[in-house]
């Protein structure tokens, strides 16, 4: 057995997608083939995954491309091969990782009737999403979208909301957060765009990291003070669970990573579906037993703990933990360093504070409200037609005053 537990990130059709989003990391890449994952394949990486990963949960998340296009008919087989070959008293986990747009009633019965949780990409407003986000014959998504995220709620589903930070998405923090706290599911995930191109400079639609910060601060008060009762937003979660002295969940925050190998419907593996390259092939189920493939992934994972001394000597080392590899230059230094910065320096007392409060046996949404009491006293004195102190470009009276 491998010496922790692991995800398996499966592309049942590899790249293959119904959507061209300008900013996918996947275009070009001939590595990840456009093909269905065949059922020899899908049942041999179960039973191996069953067999490799320790603890007491096996965890598979659908990938893509837009896993979807692979057909109702193989998630059937997937649970049936699933519940053939669990051991007795341990669990699975599914998450599918979905743009929304094929998804019907039919999909969204058997999603219920599975339990599989489900992430949505979705990017904040309609002008941000479908600038970014069109289908494959250059249509806006962002609409129908939404009405599938609405037919999920009405099965039971709240999904994981995934939206991309790229460069057009800073402009708005305000309008972007409203949007997504709107479709009420619970959940958001904010994900920054950074594609190199081959000199190593950003392409144009990259977030700009001098901008990021401020997005994110500008989320976090709309968010803190308000909606933390009925609403998560991944970053400022995993902080918090660092403040009160838990272990991050998320892989680019931990102090090594790589327990999430990316398997191509080939059924080849690499270490990361960020680096589905020559480099970072570590096996084919096929051709070797998941056990030794997954022996070749440990340094991949230690690579992450390989830090420079800016980053050692840095005061949120604990937090960043030099944060995810992909976004490193030569040098070892994160092109979003200076934005987590900015945001850890803003949002560490008003976190630090709830988590003492929290120790007390208050809720965060009870400290949340106390801190709001002590924040709006320190901007009681802000007139409503100056730009709000939270940072977001937007005057105070159509901002944090209302939050």
């Amino acid at each position: 057995m491998y010496k922790d537990p692991f995800t398996l990130m499966v592309k049942p059709i590899g790249s293959a997608c119904n959507m061209a989003c300008k900013y996918c990391y996947y275009l070009g890449n001939d590595l990840s083939k456009r093909q269905p994952m065949s059922y020899e394949t899908l049942e041999l990486l179960i039973k191996e995954h069953f067999e490799t990963s320790p603890g007491d949960t096996y965890s598979f998340i659908w990938h893509g491309g837009e896993p979807t296009l692979r057909g109702l008919d193989f998630y059937k087989k997937a649970v049936e091969l699933q519940k053939k070959y669990l051991p007795q008293g341990k669990k699975c986990w599914n998450n599918l990782q979905t743009n929304g747009l094929a998804l019907n009633e039919e999909w969204c019965a058997f999603l219920k009737k599975e339990s599989f949780d489900v992430g949505l990409s979705i990017d904040g407003t309609g002008l941000i999403h479908d600038t970014y986000r069109k289908d494959a014959s250059g249509q806006p998504t962002y609409e129908r979208i939404r009405n599938n995220i609405a037919l999920l709620k009405r099965y039971g589903i709240f999904p994981d909301l995934l939206c991309t930070v790229n460069a057009l998405t800073c402009e708005d923090p305000y309008g972007v957060y409203h949007s997504l706290r709107d479709l009420g599911t619970g959940w958001i995930q904010f994900i920054p765009i950074v594609n190199k191109k081959e000199d190593g400079t950003l392409d144009e639609d990259s977030v700009d990291v001098r901008r990021y910060g401020n997005f994110l601060i500008s989320i976090f008060h709309q968010w803190f003070y308000k909606d933390t009762g009925h609403l998560g937003i991944q970053l400022f979660m995993e902080i918090l669970l660092n403040k009160t002295g838990r272990s991050p969940t998320l892989c680019y925050l931990q102090e090594e990573c790589g327990n999430v190998p990316a398997v191509e419907s080939d059924g080849k593996i690499y270490s990361c579906d960020h680096f589905v390259n020559t480099k970072h092939y570590i096996g084919d189920l096929h051709e070797e037993p998941l056990s030794k493939i997954m022996e070749k992934q440990e340094a991949f994972g230690k690579r992450k703990s390989d830090l420079n001394q800016k980053c050692q000597s840095c005061p949120y080392l604990k937090l960043c933990r030099g944060g995810c590899i992909k976004d490193r230059d030569a040098e070892g230094n994160n092109y979003l360093c200076e934005a987590y910065l900015e945001v850890f320096e803003a949002v560490d007392e008003p976190i630090q504070k709830a988590a003492a409060l929290m120790k007390t046996g208050m809720s965060l949404p009870q400290a949340a409200a106390e801190l709001k009491k002590e924040r709006d006293f320190l901007w009681k004195d802000v007139k409503g037609n100056a730009p709000c102190p939270c940072g977001s470009g937007r005057k105070y009276k159509h901002c944090c005053r209302n939050a």
